[in-house]
């Protein structure tokens, strides 16, 4: 691993480099609409082939107009235009995406195909249509759609927000969020917003296609079928969970195909395996790593709980279950809590099986609470991460251990910075989420929503695990009956789980990060 720092330096300048960053994205969805179209063609699909080949030159075309209106060398970019440009991402792609369906889904309305691509490129993967609605290329696209958010927010992770101290990064660096980042152009690092977007998009894309192409082909092998596999690839290495089939993680592969699965979740879990360092991180062994240890541990203490509860039950009852029901049980609750965890929201094909086994209908709390907590800082995954997790837990321990022994100071400088400021940027970040929900959640029952309803809905919206509301509750909720309103809020709130709210904080009031707010131990608090 290197920093960012260490990337290559180009000698010219790109033909591009003043064109903004909205139009940029614009024309990168024009150019992919032309592979479903080429995917619909093989097919003998025309129709859905000309749909998206004219949406794809539309866009393209629109893309050089806005290129050649909006290119000015002269403007002034900064780290707070590139946030403003990622919050105005959100708001235009989804349209974009959307283009190529009107066509084709003729009986639904804007809204619908709205909601429908802005759960996509948020990585939620919540869908308001039946698998056997859509046609084949249409599934293709959502699955591109899904992939190229998680991609978005890799860059935007790297590029943007890290260098303002946002998305977690306040957490590893212990500098004040929504401030440039000192640690941003020491030793000859990138301090041209621009160049850093361009680097890290050109040093993230290799690695990201390269292991979802990797996926897609042993899937392939393992024998699933090819449009399920490319979109469940696309899926895993996104979290966005999206599927051409009803859902589950493989359709013919079996356990072997979750078994391939299962591993790539695991990129999820930590930001070490980029090809660069956030600012602040400091390069250290995988199995010391603390997202990976915490976000291992939350999933076998699932497993745990699943199976010690059926294994106590039985046991006084006297009863006896098979070794291949144990099995099935103990892979079930594997697959199902790593995928919850990471925020993608496939389903084993045995997690019917272990709910069963368990007896416990649907653990919806427990899918709930690993969603939530989420993935790694600086990766496709949604949450509150596990970073922030493991900071308030180091907080928590060093608070009981100075009970114990007041002058303690047996802990090395990241894990003070961790336990320290990073703990207190963790907190407040959890109690803004916190806050979101019970608004959020207050918002959705004033349009009719019950309170359970309302709560799983908010939560599948908050942290981009939008088939959470189709295992959550006793029984599936459906995201196409939802009302206008609700489906607008909903929308909003995956956008808001994606950016985080801390960076929409910064982008509204970013002079305020500077002024009057100080931790408690700055020597400023309360002045």
């Amino acid at each position: 691993m290197r920093p960012l720092a260490g990337l290559p330096r180009g000698g010219r300048r790109p033909l591009l480099w003043d064109v903004p960053l909205l139009v940029l994205a614009l024309g990168v969805v024009g150019v992919l609409c032309w592979i479903p179209a080429a995917h619909a063609a093989s097919l003998s699909d025309h129709r859905t082939a000309q749909s998206f080949f004219y949406s794809g030159l539309i866009l393209v075309v629109l893309t050089v107009m806005l290129a050649m209106v909006t290119r000015d060398p002269k403007r002034r970019h900064s780290a707070h235009s590139q946030l403003a440009a990622l919050a105005g991402t959100y708001a235009i792609l989804p349209f974009a995406f959307a283009l190529p369906l009107l066509p084709l889904i003729r009986d639904t309305t804007l809204l619908n195909l709205w909601f429908e691509m802005i759960s996509s490129f948020t990585t939620t993967g919540a869908t308001g249509y039946a698998p056997d609605r859509l046609p084949a290329s249409v599934h293709l696209w959502r699955g591109m759609a899904g992939w190229l958010g998680g991609y978005f927010v890799l860059i935007a992770a790297w590029a943007v927000l890290a260098p303002l101290n946002l998305g977690g990064a306040e957490v590893i660096s212990g500098q004040l969020p929504g401030q440039k980042s000192q640690l941003i152009g020491r030793g000859g690092g990138l301090t041209d917003p621009r160049e850093r977007l361009t680097r890290a998009s050109s040093a993230i894309l290799p690695v990201y296609a390269g292991l979802t192409f990797a996926l897609w082909i042993m899937l392939l092998i393992a024998g699933e079928n090819g449009l399920i596999a490319l979109t469940h690839a696309m899926g895993t290495l996104s979290t966005s969970g999206i599927s051409a089939g009803t859902g589950q993680a493989v359709l013919y592969s079996g356990l072997a195909g979750e078994v391939l699965i299962f591993f790539f979740f695991l990129l999820a879990l930590s930001r070490h395996l980029m090809p660069f360092n956030l600012p602040g991180q400091v390069h250290g062994s995988l199995r010391q790593d603390p997202e990976i240890r915490l976000g291992l541990i939350l999933i076998s203490l699932v497993v745990v709980v699943l199976l010690l509860r059926h294994l106590v039950a039985d046991a006084g009852a006297g009863g006896e279950e098979s070794l291949a029901a144990l099995i099935r049980a103990f892979w079930g609750s594997l697959f199902t809590a790593a995928s919850f965890l990471t925020t993608t929201g496939y389903e084993s094909v045995w997690w019917s099986s272990a709910r069963n086994w368990a007896g416990m209908g649907s653990p919806g709390l427990m899918l709930m609470g690993l969603a939530i907590i989420g993935g790694g800082v600086a990766t496709t995954a949604g949450g509150v991460t596990l970073l922030r997790v493991w900071a308030l837990g180091l907080q928590g321990k060093r608070e009981l251990e100075r009970i114990i022994h007041p002058h303690s100071i047996g802990i090395g400088a990241e894990v003070r910075r961790l336990a320290g400021r990073g703990a207190w940027f963790a907190w407040i970040f959890f109690m803004l989420f916190a806050i979101s929900v019970a608004l959020i959640t207050a918002a959705l029952t004033l349009f009719g929503l019950r309170f359970t309803e309302a709560l799983i809905f908010c939560l599948s919206a908050l942290t981009t695990t939008g088939q959470l509301a189709w295992l959550a509750g006793a029984e599936p909720l459906s995201w196409a009956a939802l009302s206008a309103p609700v489906k607008v809020i909903l929308a909003l709130t995956m956008v808001l789980g994606r950016v985080e709210t801390l960076a929409l904080i910064a982008l509204i009031a970013p002079g305020n990060w500077s002024g009057g707010w100080s931790a408690p131990w700055s020597g400023k608090a309360g002045r």
